[in-house]
């Protein structure tokens, strides 16, 4: 939900100053969104996603996975914490000691009731308008992932996979991961 008492854009220093109190904060355009602590079932497809994405990450030595809360910069104006994210060993000096400060290569959400609209429209425009190279969208309730990939034209759908068609994961960012859908929503 943004939270519209403002009439100047809000920074990263108005994002430093809010109160740690259990709840996602971000802010999108100078705008503040704030979203209710992750749901049980939004945690185990996180657990599920980077526990194959990090491994495979990290004996190949292709950079770093990051899970929530973590700190992206994309701008004065726009301060996010994706679920997950992936930062190539190529760009892995945006990752400084406080937060990551420009576009991770990937990116991931999980939809829950309170985060969908903002996952599927503002954070999708953001990370296309920001240079992210790939976006995934978990959706818990459908078992299934909608895949953006950076073209020449911008950050566009290239597909949906499910666990009931009994898809797999796999992106030209990690070449030979491939992550069956049906095992990242077990239930």
């Amino acid at each position: 939900m943004a939270l519209h008492d403002r009439i100047r854009k809000l920074t990263y220093e108005d994002y430093a100053r809010i109160p740690d109190d259990g709840l996602r904060h971000e802010i999108i355009d100078g705008e503040h969104y704030v979203s209710p602590a992750p749901v049980p079932r939004h945690q185990f497809v996180l657990l599920e996603l980077s526990s194959r994405l990090y491994p495979f990450v990290k004996q190949r030595g292709l950079g770093r996975v990051l899970i929530a809360p973590s700190d992206v910069l994309f701008s004065k104006h726009d301060i996010v914490q994706p679920d997950l994210l992936f930062i190539s060993k190529e760009r892995i000096g945006i990752l400084e000691e406080k937060n990551v400060q420009g576009s991770p290569d990937l990116v991931a959400e999980i939809l829950s009731k309170s985060t969908r609209d903002l996952d599927e429209s503002i954070k999708l425009d953001l990370y296309e308008r920001s240079g992210v190279l790939e976006y995934w969208i978990f959706d818990p309730v459908l078992k299934g992932v909608s895949v953006f990939r950076r073209t020449g034209e911008g950050l566009l759908h290239a597909g949906e996979l499910s666990a009931e068609a009994g898809d797999a994961l796999t992106t030209p960012l990690l070449p030979g991961l491939e992550i069956p859908i049906a095992e990242i929503f077990p239930w």
